[in-house]
């Protein structure tokens, strides 16, 4: 462990000097660019995680995350002394202040937005489009129609935001209002109103009555995705989520699938990734061919066509990409954390 931790105080004392010979716009962000950058040196040092024996690897990641929190507030300060005397600059220059400027950016956008406008890219790519569909939801389309029987521990009170009891504020009066437990809610409106070949991501809120620790929040945000067509196979799903994930995480990123039970999909399986920063799996979603009664449920006949879904969290996907370690992170409006990204 001791090569391990000098390796990491090297990267930090290589940053310092660098960032304090940094005295232009463009030097600044060159070293961001290389220390904190997403391919940067300190990210880089999360692969002595591999190397060191189990019990020392929280010692070495707690080593790396402390050089990184060390060297971005270094960072932040070095580009607001700069930013203080950029007046002083533009008057010894003779800058004329009466050009039209440009507007300034009040704050950044928050970092699942842009994890979201990540994903619905990448999958645009691979020709997927996006469907949305409400919060709100009724039990028809989120239990019923996805092959979950009135008897399912899901359905219970205790594990949904139920907002009425019983139909009488329904639309077509198809049970009692909740708060959506998953995006697969919006699966069945796709299905009901286009016919296939469908290929959509849904990425939205859900809310499920869970406690709330490192890895687990009451509200948060998934992203769904369904493909029906003729002769759609598991094969079809395996090699889109690990499409998926090597050009998301990288192609080194290590993943499992194992299989599960779904109401809603037959086969079924749960997709994990490997957290280099913690050293374990953390599942991602689940996943699985769409179960035939699902697609009666919409009017799809399953002698034509199959499909396949899954459906990962957003946060999760968000903190193994950039390396955050508690998901309560996401909602504690925390500016020093806000402003990382």
């Amino acid at each position: 462990m001791a090569d391990a931790l000098a390796t990491i105080d090297d990267v930090l004392k290589q940053g310092e000097a660098a960032l304090a010979a940094s005295n232009s716009a463009d030097a600044l962000e060159q070293w961001r660019i290389k220390y904190l950058g997403t391919k940067g040196l300190v990210k880089g040092l999360m692969d002595l995680l591999r190397e060191v024996p189990r019990e020392q690897k929280p010692a070495v990641g707690q080593r790396v995350n402390a050089v990184r929190d060390q060297l971005t507030a270094a960072f932040e300060a070095k580009k607001q002394q700069a930013s203080a005397g950029g007046d002083a600059d533009r008057d010894a220059a003779g800058v004329d202040v009466t050009e039209p400027g440009l507007v300034p950016q009040m704050g950044n956008r928050h970092i699942l937005m842009k994890v979201i406008d990540e994903l619905t890219e990448l999958f645009g790519r691979m020709g997927f489009s996006v469907a949305t569909g409400p919060e709100v939801e009724d039990e028809f389309h989120n239990f019923v129609a996805l092959n979950i029987p009135e008897s399912h521990p899901a359905r219970d009170p205790l594990d949904n935001f139920y907002l009425q009891t019983d139909a009488s504020g329904s639309p077509g009066g198809k049970g009692p209002l909740l708060l959506r437990t998953q995006t697969s809610t919006v699966q069945i409106r796709v299905m009901q109103s286009q016919k296939p070949p469908i290929r959509v991501v849904i990425p939205g809120r859900v809310y499920r009555p869970d406690t709330v620790d490192q890895t687990h929040l009451f509200m948060f945000h998934q992203l769904e995705a369904l493909v029906v067509d003729r002769n759609v196979s598991m094969v079809d799903l395996k090699s889109t989520v690990m499409q998926f994930v090597k050009a998301y995480f990288g192609p080194e990123t290590r993943v499992r699938f194992r299989p599960s039970f779904f109401p809603f999909t037959e086969p079924s399986a749960e997709v994990d990734v490997w957290f280099e920063d913690r050293g374990k799996w953390i599942e991602l979603g689940g996943c699985g061919m769409v179960h035939p009664n699902v697609l009666k449920a919409c009017g799809i006949d399953p002698e034509q066509y199959s499909g396949w879904a899954f459906g990962f969290g957003i946060e999760r996907i968000a903190m193994r990409k950039y390396g955050i370690h508690d998901i309560r992170l996401f909602v504690e409006n925390d500016v020093r954390f806000l402003r990382q990204f």
